[in-house]
């Protein structure tokens, strides 16, 4: 395992260059406004220095796409050879208790960057973002006390479910940022290079195609063709839609009904998994 400390402004600046450290977390931003000032500083040290590298963004709790491109256009210069990571915590988050915010700055950002970020909360509030288990790695807070203060591993057990293991566990959180890395240099290298392997989406486009869809199950109409957008209703299955264009998503396919007024809704006809939802006609 390896060693990690994470720094932000109010650390002292020899954090980022500590002996006996492998990799360097370094605050980049928050919210939509705020850029650590040390950011950079510490970024190029503890590079300097030889250490592994990550960037975190902590959440202010505005609109999640907003932020998660705050998030990228001020570091995307780290992309490919730093590890980013999103901080999800209470305090100054506006939006904690909400269960889907990180599942949308993760997607963002990952449209973005090709990269799936690091994911840190603390172990009782784990149910928060436990939607992003399969794409994002964990970095858990959980603490033997708040007066461990070495780097001595605490023989305790850690609650990451439903990821099967961390990523990264930070064990103390007084004196000192400290955490154990479940991977290799390599592996960590790899962590941060998985944009070397995306390929840029085509950008979907509506098809114009006339049908009638009977639902297989309930589903809500929503008011924009992404599944987070407000409902108009929630349709009983057997409701039958009829649809006046087709489009292929990211993840699902989109079927538009023609409403009043120039209007529409829209329902998704496949899920994630290319599953129809009911029958297309």
């Amino acid at each position: 395992m390896l060693k990690m400390v994470d720094v932000y402004s109010d650390s002292p600046r020899s954090f980022a260059t500590q002996s006996g450290v492998n990799v360097v977390m370094v605050k980049a931003t928050q919210g939509t406004n705020y850029v650590n000032p040390y950011c950079d500083k510490d970024y190029q040290a503890a590079k300097k220095a030889g250490k592994l590298l990550g960037f975190y963004h902590y959440v202010g709790g505005g609109d999640p796409k907003a932020e998660a491109k705050f998030f990228y256009k001020n570091t995307k210069n780290y992309i490919g050879e730093a590890v980013p990571a999103v901080d999800w915590e209470s305090n100054q988050n506006s939006s904690w208790g909400n269960t889907n915010y990180v599942r949308r700055f993760v997607d963002e950002f990952h449209k973005l960057s090709g990269v799936w970020p690091l994911i840190y909360v603390q172990a009782s509030s784990i149910s928060q973002v436990a939607n992003c288990s399969k794409d994002c790695g964990l970095w858990v807070a959980s603490y033997p006390s708040m007066n461990w203060k070495s780097w001595k591993i605490p023989n305790m057990k850690v609650n990451t479910s439903p990821w099967p293991t961390y990523t990264v566990w930070q064990f103390t959180g007084d004196n000192m940022d400290r955490s154990i890395v479940n991977t290799t240099a390599a592996g960590w290298k790899k962590l941060a290079k998985e944009s070397s392997k995306a390929t840029p989406k085509k950008k979907s486009s509506w098809v114009k195609k006339s049908g009638t869809f009977v639902l297989g199950q309930a589903l809500k109409l929503h008011e924009s063709p992404h599944i987070d957008s407000p409902a108009i209703a929630k349709l009983p299955k057997g409701s039958k839609i009829e649809y006046d264009a087709t489009l292929q998503g990211p993840l699902r396919l989109w079927l538009r009904q023609p409403r009043s007024k120039g209007t529409y809704g829209y329902i998704v006809g496949k899920d994630k998994y290319g599953k129809a939802l009911g029958k297309l006609k």
